[in-house]
C-alpha cells in the first residue's frame, strides 16, 4: 500500500496492490488507486509521486473492500514491513465496521533470517543488494512484485517447511494474553 502518511491513525490508504501468489506464480493481481478522502501531504506526493489530482476520481476504500476481501479470504497476507500494510488495511476496514483478519508473514523477519549479512533489510537496499528490480518503487504494485520476487528468492533458496513460516508469521505475545483480545486492541 502507499498512504498518506506514516501512522494508521490520520491517515488513509492511497493506493493498493494485491498479487496472490502460490509459491511459483502469480495467479491474480490487483491494483488501484484509493481516494483517500483528505489531502495528500507533499511530502508523500514527493516519495510515490501520487497527487491529489491522481487519485480525485479513484475508488473510495469501501468500493474496493469487497474485492479486497474476496483476494486475501483464505490466504497469508504477506508483505515487506507487514504490520505497516496489515494495520493500516485492517484501520480501514474498521472504520466500516468489519473486522478484517489474516494472518501474516513477513518478508522483512523471512530475509532477516534466511538471508543472513545484508547491512539493510529496507526492500531498496535488499532488492538491490539482490538485483532484484523494482519497476515502480514506492507504489504499490512496483514494491509488491519486488516483494513477491524477494520471496522466491527465499524459497528457491531454503529448505524449510510449513512450520518455519508458521514460526515468523504471528507475533510474539506474552502466553498469559489472548491472542483474540491482542488483535482486537
Amino acid at each position: 500500500i502507499e498512504t498518506t502518511g506514516g501512522y494508521r491513525n490520520g491517515n488513509k490508504i492511497i493506493e493498493i496492490a494485491i498479487i496472490n501468489f502460490n509459491g511459483k506464480e502469480i495467479i491474480e493481481e490487483f491494483s488501484t488507486l484509493i481516494n483517500p478522502e483528505i489531502n495528500i501531504p507533499f511530502t508523500i506526493t514527493k516519495l510515490t509521486g501520487i497527487t491529489n489530482e491522481m487519485v480525485t476520481d479513484a475508488p473510495k476504500f469501501f468500493e474496493v473492500a469487497k474485492k479486497i476481501i474476496k483476494m486475501t479470504e483464505g490466504n497469508i497476507f504477506v508483505a515487506h514491513n507487514v504490520f505497516f500494510d496489515f494495520n493500516f488495511i485492517k484501520q480501514e476496514f474498521r472504520d466500516l465496521g468489519y473486522a478484517f483478519k489474516r494472518d501474516k508473514l513477513c518478508t522483512v523477519r523471512l530475509a532477516r533470517k534466511f538471508l543472513p549479512g545484508h547491512e539493510s533489510y529496507s526492500l531498496g537496499r535488499i532488492c538491490s543488494d539482490l538485483s532484484i528490480s523494482i519497476s515502480a518503487r514506492h507504489r504499490a504494485l512496483g514494491d509488491a512484485l519486488a516483494t513477491v520476487e524477494l520471496l522466491k528468492l527465499i524459497i528457491s533458496k531454503n529448505d524449510f517447511g510449513e512450520e518455519q513460516f508458521s514460526e515468523s508469521k504471528k507475533i510474539a505475545i506474552p502466553k498469559d494474553v489472548d491472542r483474540d483480545q491482542f488483535e482486537n486492541l
